[in-house]
């Protein structure tokens, strides 16, 4: 892992980066909708169309990934998000209102469809990177890490960003992408192609992917789902402490920014340990998991009792404690059960999931605010059971003992075998 401390380091740039690029945006949204004149419905749409871009443009660039090279797609993906915020500024400082909201809403668009080809192509990289499945392990606990690390800053250095200036975020975008596809572009190594590698075409491959799915769905369905799980109620959560400490509390600026990022300081420190911890040992990913999904539900049962600003913030830290959790378990159980020519599609199909979660999040969250406290929470609460049941009961991926060493490989493998013959 040393030799590749610096590919690491580069690719964990892109995930922070990213989350920041969108998060940052979130406490100064107020602002934008002022200086735009502009409803709050329609400055919401600058966080839902990057959302619904990445979700449709995801599988596309795992697909490509896998066909043509992670690094192929992640330094042009890069330059489109950099373009993307870019097209803000431009449209920030040159037109007025209205008119600048337009093409506020188009870079928005690029920034999503370069964010589908960056951060979610960096989990199966890591897994091509290295072949030791502990420090693959440990690796995505980083990558998790740079992820959370990226949300905790985003509220503190958005509302410093907005004092100065109300378009500061968008201009700081294209600055971090451009640093991140420099990093890449010079730190990070392609990994040593396999002999038996070969391009397969469409056909071909979505038929070893629909092999994968029939064979693998049960455990990989449930990753999917806890993912987006976990995702829905990190947003939710989020929207609902902001707009609380906002409208109740009457905290704005930095102070609310710092109170945001309590739940998200120990969600990132809890991703670090797991990442440490769970080794390439899949039962024990599998059950921290699950005691991760327990703890986010019986957080946000006591969260629905307690009101009060101190209570809700703790319970609310426990239950980011609970997904930082299982977050780095559920990356490594679905990067290292499936083989590396498909990789890329499985692991860009559960960062559809996720980014779904982030999408629905606060949306959800302000029509249950309506209908009282306690319907936000036993809502959380409900879906952190439905968390709990699936790493319980569905999440088994499938492990054979090869030279003592547990391995996952799957049945699918065959098929892709057959191809390579034929390409032969």
């Amino acid at each position: 892992m040393k030799d590749k401390k610096w590919d690491l380091a580069a690719l964990a740039s892109i995930p922070l980066i990213m989350t920041l690029g969108n998060s940052m945006l979130l406490p100064v949204l107020p602002q934008i909708a002022r200086e735009l004149r502009i409803s709050s419905f329609k400055v919401s749409m600058l966080i839902t169309v990057y959302g619904l871009m990445a979700i449709l443009m995801i599988p596309v660039a795992g697909y490509l990934s896998d066909r043509y090279g992670r690094k192929k797609v992640i330094l042009p993906s890069l330059l489109i998000a950099a373009a993307g915020g870019a097209v803000c500024v431009a449209a920030a400082w040159f037109s007025d209102g209205a008119a600048a909201y337009g093409f506020i809403i188009a870079g928005r668009v690029l920034q999503g469809v370069g964010a589908a080809g960056a951060f979610p192509i960096v989990l199966p990289f890591v897994g091509d990177l290295f072949k030791d499945e502990k420090i693959v392990s440990k690796s995505l606990g980083l990558i998790e890490t740079s992820n959370t690390f990226g949300k905790v800053l985003s509220p503190i250095l958005g509302a410093y960003l907005g004092l100065v200036l109300w378009y500061a975020p968008f201009i700081a975008i294209p600055v971090l992408c451009l640093i991140s596809f420099l990093l890449v572009l010079f730190l990070v190594r392609k990994p040593e192609p396999k002999e038996e590698t070969v391009n397969m075409g469409i056909r071909e491959f979505m038929s070893c992917i629909a092999g994968i799915l029939r064979e693998k769905g049960r455990w990989l369905y449930a990753i999917f789902a806890i993912g987006g799980i976990c995702m829905f109620v990190t947003f939710g959560v989020l929207f609902y402490l902001s707009e609380t400490l906002e409208a109740k509390y009457n905290m704005h600026g930095a102070m609310k920014g710092y109170i945001l990022a309590i739940p998200l300081a120990l969600l990132c420190l809890a991703s670090f340990v797991t990442g440490k911890v769970i080794g390439q040992n899949k039962t024990r990913m599998k059950w921290l998991g699950f005691g991760g999904m327990l703890l986010l539900t019986g957080a946000m049962i006591m969260a629905g009792f307690n009101s009060g600003i101190i209570l809700l913030t703790g319970f609310l830290s426990l239950s980011g404690v609970g997904i930082g959790i299982t977050l780095p378990c559920m990356d490594a159980l679905i990067t290292e059960g499936i083989e590396k020519e498909n990789r890329g599609t499985i692991t860009a199909l559960y960062s559809s999931m996720r980014f779904i979660g982030v999408a629905l999040g606060p949306p959800m969250v302000s029509l249950l605010m309506s209908w009282g406290h306690w319907k936000v929470f036993g809502t959380m609460a409900g879906l952190g059971v439905a968390g709990v049941l699936l790493t319980l009961f569905a999440v088994h991926p499938s492990q054979e003992k090869k030279d003592g060493k547990t391995s996952s490989k799957p049945g699918a493998a065959r098929q892709l075998n057959i191809y390579k013959q034929k390409a032969r």
